[in-house]
């Protein structure tokens, strides 16, 4: 059962679809105070698990912190951050009593579970203008679903897009791309795509190409006839440039976001001194939209948005301040203090708060500042390219994901978790996140495997390729300065097209799930706890994921770890893919066991009474075999498999699943 409890005069968001009829008094659950803003207060039992909030820091179990939706432009986000790149309000308590919390509020909102007080849950923001939502069910997974049904179905991408992808800040030229393609082919390590980042547009423009790119069109076919697609990102700012079309055309038709006095606003990004299109505004959504068709137009099948918090480097505003408070520097004497502040100013620059309450959207005729929905702007620039996509092509599926996001936005995009490290702890935070993520109705998710920052080992990037095996997106990312690590760099390539080509001999399996996961409203990755709620033991594991409907992952996610601990909840078939393309199997009973895992195996566990299929290796997806895969697992089992064209948008469970 869910109920609606609204406070003030809530924004609509539309991160709710489904009509739910608004509930009378108070919550039965905690207490409520509009004294100061808005204030739930929930007395947490000992043994009360939380879930959810889809992309935060920590662990599967929040409880123990404080997190704050605000969506955070933070790449170096270390174990103390309290926002990410995402803003998804959704919690689950489970426990003496268990229930769902839904806040549809779209400014900053903070959950304190049991970090100021052990016992205590309270959900705090300035504004007692929300709506407030209460989800009994039987269990939690039951209490997800019943979410999922009111947000609306999770964002399907084609079937391409659960290929491998390659990419890198720093591709600047058709000979940098034409490089990469020639390393995973020659060396037959399957790919899918490359994804262009800010380098292919002309002076960081959106929707324009570089002239280092003649005939564009010819080479993304050129690619295409590769089996491989050129994926380009979209960032939030329109260079302000004379004679540039979209910034003129912006300012012609105010489809900026605008100052106080109602002057266009102006933050720097990649390309310097920009506007935001008001996205927030339906009709600016159109506009923007449509200008995908440039590159859909020369053949483009799919687009990542960046930058969409939206991420401000500094504003004229911000840097006037700046120099102010530098001349004053310059005229006294240092101290300790002072060169401290400086320091601060300098570094607070960017994404200052100070700058997102200095700028206006025109919602419904009303200007509303931007801190108080600036967690809604990700969402509505992927909206915006969502809408526009199936306008243009409404029978084609197009990949489309986002680096922000709310509640809402996986009904248009998928999400890759943002800018990370080459870091061991941000692996084990990529396994983590999956089911929180899949809570918020965020599918179509993965990271940037062996890290965006920083320098990556062979081993790291091996590792994290082997979580990245399972989950839907799949990219090698890394930025400019860098180590390169394209694949194909590293000693021993045979490792590499070996994990590499376990993604694709999965890949109908993962896709089968995905599809039945988006069409029931479904989780892929779920913990172990919503699977076996009665196992206590299986409460507390935070490392390993149930996923599908068969499989359970326990990846490696420790340097120079020659194998992990796992527990099973029942007996379960251990399942290895070999270095030599062959397959281990050892049936384990229930309990704790020690697996070996060297780090060119991918090790996974198939259900008692389950099995699954598996395909031959292919180089691309094109070019899967699926009309003689073998099973493995228990013996005189069997597995539905739904499969379509991966193209259209035709799904239909009944006429697409096949025994096998």
């Amino acid at each position: 059962m869910i109920q609606k409890y609204t406070f003030g005069n809530p924004l609509p968001t539309e991160s709710v679809i489904t009509p739910v009829k608004k509930a009378e008094g108070m919550p039965e659950y905690g207490k409520i105070s509009l004294t100061e803003g808005f204030t739930f207060l929930y007395k947490m039992s000992p043994d009360d698990i939380v879930y959810g909030l889809g992309e935060a820091n920590r662990g599967i179990n929040k409880r123990g912190f404080i997190y704050t939706s605000n969506c955070s432009d933070d790449p170096n986000h270390v174990e103390d951050t309290v926002s990410l790149y995402g803003a998804h309000n959704f919690i689950i308590i489970s426990g003496k009593s268990t229930y769902g919390i839904y806040v549809d509020y779209p400014s900053a909102l903070t959950f304190d579970i049991g970090y100021t007080r052990i016992d205590e849950l309270t959900i705090t923001c300035d504004d007692a203008n929300l709506d407030f939502y209460i989800i009994d069910g039987d269990n939690a997974y039951d209490i997800v679903k019943q979410f999922r049904k009111i947000i609306g179905r999770s964002y399907i991408p084609p079937k391409f897009a659960f290929g491998f992808g390659q990419s890198r800040w720093g591709y600047k030229t058709k000979e940098d791309f034409l490089e990469v393609a020639k390393g995973y082919r020659e060396n037959h390590i399957p790919i899918d795509m490359i994804y262009m980042d800010i380098d292919y547009m002309d002076g960081f423009k959106d929707f324009t190409i570089s002239d280092e790119f003649s005939d564009f069109p010819a080479f993304v076919k050129e690619m295409k006839d590769n089996n491989l697609r050129l994926i380009p990102i979209i960032d939030a700012g329109v260079k302000i440039e004379e004679n540039y079309d979209v910034y003129e055309e912006g300012v012609a038709n105010n489809y900026f976001c605008k100052r106080e006095d109602g002057t266009d606003f102006v933050a720097a990004v990649w390309p310097g001194y920009t506007h935001f299109p008001d996205v927030l505004n339906p009709e600016v959504r159109s506009w923007f939209g449509a200008k995908y068709k440039l590159l859909t137009d020369s053949g483009i099948e799919g687009f990542w948005n960046d930058m969409n918090e939206p991420a401000l480097f500094y504003t004229p505003e911000g840097i006037s301040r700046t120099k102010e408070a530098m001349k004053e520097f310059i005229s006294l004497q240092e101290t300790v203090d002072s060169v401290w502040e400086l320091r601060d100013r300098l570094i607070h620059l960017a994404n200052n708060p100070d700058d997102y309450t200095s700028f206006y959207h025109n919602i419904n005729g009303q200007m509303i500042r931007h801190d108080k929905v600036h967690n809604l702007y990700g969402f509505n620039m992927t909206r915006a390219a969502g809408e526009a996509l199936q306008k243009l092509s409404p029978e084609k599926r197009c990949l489309l994901f986002s680096r922000s996001s709310y509640i809402g936005m996986h009904r248009y995009g998928g999400i890759w978790t943002g800018d990370n490290k080459s870091w061991w702890s941000h692996l084990l935070l990529n396994l983590k996140m999956m089911p929180s993520l899949n809570m918020c109705g965020f599918l179509y998710t993965g990271a940037d495997l062996g890290g965006f920052g920083a320098d990556t080992s062979r081993e790291l990037l091996l590792r994290w390729l082997a979580l990245g095996v399972f989950t839907p997106l799949m990219r090698n990312h890394a930025a400019i300065g860098t180590r390169e690590q394209e694949c194909y760099r590293f000693e021993q390539i045979d490792d590499f097209r070996h994990i590499i080509g376990v993604r694709y001999r999965l890949l109908p399996y993962l896709y089968s799930e995905y599809m039945k996961a988006a069409l029931n409203d479904d989780m892929l990755f779920k913990p172990l706890a919503f699977e076996y709620p009665d196992d206590t033991m299986a409460a507390n594991v935070e490392d390993q994921l149930m996923l599908g409907n068969e499989i359970m992952i326990a990846p490696v996610y420790t340097q120079n770890a020659k194998g992990r601990y796992v527990y099973l909840p029942e007996e379960m078939m251990l399942i290895k893919f070999l270095p030599d393309g062959g397959i281990s199997k050892e049936i384990l009973e229930k309990g704790h066991h020690y697996i070996t895992v060297p780090v060119n195996v991918v090790p996974m566990f198939i259900r008692s009474g389950k099995c699954i299929p598996i395909a031959d290796v292919a180089e691309c997806v094109a070019k899967l075999q699926t009309e003689h895969m073998q099973l493995i697992g228990y013996k005189d089992s069997s597995y539905i498999l739904y499969e379509d064209d991966g193209y259209t948008r035709n799904y239909n469970m009944e006429a697409h699943c096949r025994k096998l």
